[in-house]
């Protein structure tokens, strides 16, 4: 049993009084990310300002084999960051919020892990660069978290999701030690560690600061609305885009139910009578660029768009993907609580999955709305139910379950930036065979012998589908 008092002490004596929370109403937010059903209350909650401190934090949990959980914004949607069941000690990254270094001539940047996503942007606007991985969760969520997850958001069909833009990271390993995997530099010598860890979904370890690769901003934008009469066209139009030879900057998909929600938060004017709609955006240099949107809306139209709007102006396509990136909160106004699925199928499945899953939601007696990242394949299915009904909880889950299922059975996968965490770490047998599962096991003990560091997800354990096989 961990002495809660004893502990609580001991951590304000390391960080300070002020870095520790511990009373119940400090603790109880803490209990849950953004959008999974589960929920589990940390002993405590720190907040520490450098590497240093969380350094000498997990030593001490790693000293008395207390586990302990890192944290960024809590945005999470499949419970990556959740306490383990005994409590421990969570560690909240929310205060090293720094730009440590921008290097606009080589186009990378130093930051610490609680950096808000969008606030490196902002930082590097004036040099004409962005930090292109824009989950829809940007205005909140942390670069921490996103390298835990591997994040991803509409941008990333051209840019590419986290991987793709992290070149170094500095972690603190679980006995306390600081360790850099990667540096400032491109593909740097020896085992790609860097690339090991993110999506890891800190299991290896605690991201305290990344250096990060910025691109430039485009010179060019064209942003259009397109509108479709049934999702089979909608989902028809996104494959013969990328048939064609057109690589939008993103190919976003919302459905009847969403667009009706949407528009009742934001009066951008979409059509509420639409089936679907698609928001495809180009980007690139100003040459050719009108040529590509014309051929873009001619195969919309050839696919049954019945209107295709252009934004008129930054303001109008700044309001369109306000209204997109807050598309799945607005949901709340059709029911009281809502699950968000995340599975990834080939594109040319995309009409017959999404009818399957108006099959599954149909025979749970579930409404399901669909807003997602249409041109990779990533399907967000949000489960509308309310929580306070057990029978209709139940029935949520078996339906989450079915859509990974219809999404593996054409070849997909479970997660495609959402992770894994404790919400579908039950069905990775369904992905991988043991034998797959135990080399990642071994390969997470290398780095997490004890199992301390954020225990519980992401990899099934003895209790469930593998037998563990930790080496002494």
């Amino acid at each position: 049993m961990i002495d809660r008092a004893r502990l609580v002490a001991d951590l304000q004596a390391l960080l300070g009084t002020d870095a520790v929370l511990h009373r119940p109403e400090e603790v109880l937010a803490y209990d849950c990310d953004a959008y999974t059903l589960e929920r589990a209350l940390p002993l405590v909650v720190v907040l520490p300002r450098s590497t240093e401190a969380v350094a000498d934090v997990v030593r001490y949990c790693h000293e008395r084999g207390i586990p302990f959980v890192p944290r960024g914004a809590g945005t999470g949607l499949s419970g990556g960051c959740l306490a383990p069941e005994t409590g421990g000690v969570m560690i909240a990254l929310t205060r090293m919020t720094r730009v440590v270094e921008l290097d606009p001539r080589n186009r990378r940047a130093l930051v610490e892990a609680g950096l808000v996503n969008l606030r490196l942007t902002h930082a590097a606007s004036p040099h004409g660069l962005h930090y292109a991985p824009d989950p829809s969760s940007q205005m909140a969520c942390t670069i921490g978290g996103n390298v835990a997850e591997n994040a991803g958001g509409p941008h990333t069909l051209k840019y590419g999701v986290t991987t793709n833009h992290v070149l170094g990271l500095e972690v603190v390993l679980p006995d306390g030690r600081i360790a850099w995997l990667g540096g400032k530099t491109d593909d740097a010598p020896g085992y790609d560690l860097r690339g090991l860890a993110v999506g890891a979904e800190g299991t290896f370890g605690i991201v305290t600061k990344a250096w990060v690769r910025l691109v430039p901003l485009p010179q060019g934008v064209k942003t259009m609305l397109a509108v479709f009469e049934s999702v089979e066209a909608a989902s028809s139009a996104v494959s013969a885009l990328i048939a064609a030879g057109v690589l939008p900057a993103a190919l976003e998909m919302m459905d009847r139910m969403i667009i009706a929600a949407v528009e009742a938060s934001f009066r951008f004017g979409f059509p509420t009578d639409a089936e679907a709609v698609l928001i495809v955006e180009l980007d690139g240099l100003e040459a050719g660029l009108d040529r590509q949107a014309a051929q873009t809306v001619a195969i919309l139209q050839a696919q049954g768009a019945r209107e295709v709007r252009l934004a008129k102006d930054d303001d109008e396509r700044s309001r369109l993907w306000m209204a997109r990136k807050k598309a799945v909160g607005c949901v709340g106004r059709l029911a009281p609580s809502k699950v968000t699925q995340d599975g990834v199928i080939p594109r040319s499945q995309l009409p017959a999955v999404l009818k399957q899953i108006a099959g599954i939601g149909a025979r749970h007696g579930l409404r399901i709305a669909n807003v997602f990242h249409a041109g990779d394949g990533n399907l967000h299915p949000i489960v509308l139910f309310d929580e306070r009904d057990p029978e209709q909880v139940r029935r949520v889950v078996q339906a989450g379950q079915e859509i990974l299922e219809a999404c593996l059975a054409v070849g997909g996968s479970i997660t495609g930036e959402h992770g894994i965490g404790v919400e579908k770490v039950g069905m990775m047998d369904r992905m991988f065979a043991p034998a797959d599962l135990a080399v990642m096991e071994r390969v997470r003990d290398a780095f997490n012998p004890e199992g301390l560091c954020n225990p519980g997800k992401l990899l099934p354990t003895s209790r469930t589908c593998v037998e563990s096989r930790r080496r002494p």
